[in-house]
């Protein structure tokens, strides 16, 4: 309803009269109207979408160097963005992005590059994308050891994003499909996406669904948060840790601050951050 801009391709003199007309209600400052040729427009969709894909797997490619380093993602992250030529949007390092704009925009550019002599940056972010979805796992691994027999696992957040149920190329099928071929068993929850989560997911043994975020913790050997819905970001911790075996969090999506979840008495595991 209130748009940055409105993107219009159109190739003749009636077409932009008409969608004029019909976002002139949406759009009283003409400026956000921009009206260009229909391979541009089509064009521009692709680029914005690779663009901001772009910024989060530079973010997590440099998160796995940070760690490494003892540096701190999330404090590259605000002296980052305060940069005005670079903002603070899109720059959050996690478990990779989801969805069907990004990953098939990306793989649209790249396919269409190749047939011109190849898109390399744009290869690299969708390859980038496709090692981060496995980075919590290479954690819990390191963790508890190559086999998670007899394990389970409470798993937060299903839908690629906060606000939808929308499970398309979601980083949480990547976890739960590996998670549970180690030998685990996952107990998943999801505020808005459970029903389009069994769906998309099919019948996997190893996999429940609980009706709460609490319901999930139980039993488990540790919780593993793969979005970052409204309520996950200020938890009863005095109820997580009662209810996991230990107190261990393998954080995705770098919810809590490190030392704060130390002061709380928990083994926390994050992204990009010093352990």
């Amino acid at each position: 309803m209130r748009p940055d801009r409105v993107v219009v391709g159109a190739d003749d003199e009636r077409a932009v009269a008409l969608m004029r007309a019909l976002y002139a209600p949406f759009v009283r400052n003409h400026d956000r109207l921009l009206l260009m040729d229909v391979k541009s427009a089509e064009f521009t969709k692709y680029a914005a979408n690779a663009m901001l894909a772009t910024r989060i797997s530079f973010m997590n490619e440099l998160s796995g160097l940070a760690e490494k380093l003892g540096a701190d993602i999330e404090s590259v992250r605000v002296g980052m963005g305060t940069d005005p030529r670079i903002g603070t949007h899109f720059l959050y390092a996690g478990c990779g992005y989801g969805g069907s704009c990004f990953p098939k925009d990306v793989s649209a550019l790249v396919s269409m590059g190749q047939a011109v002599g190849g898109l390399g940056i744009l290869q690299a972010v969708a390859e980038v994308n496709t090692a981060q979805k496995q980075v919590l796992v290479d954690k819990i691994v390191a963790r508890f050891g190559s086999s998670l027999a007899g394990r389970r696992f409470a798993l937060w957040g299903l839908a690629f994003k906060p606000g939808t149920d929308d499970m398309r190329d979601a980083p949480s099928r990547v976890l739960i499909e590996r998670l549970t071929a180690l030998g685990a068993e996952v107990v998943a929850y999801d505020p808005v996406g459970m029903t389009e989560a069994k769906h998309a997911l099919g019948a996997n043994p190893k996999l429940s669904f609980a009706d709460s975020a609490d319901a999930a913790l139980r039993g488990a050997s540790a919780l593993v948060i793969v979005t970052e819905w409204r309520e996950f970001r200020s938890p009863d911790f005095n109820a997580i840790r009662s209810h996991l075996r230990a107190p261990l969090v393998f954080d995705g999506r770098n919810l809590f601050d490190p030392a704060a979840m130390r002061g709380r008495g928990f083994e926390y595991h994050c992204i990009g951050r010093p352990a």
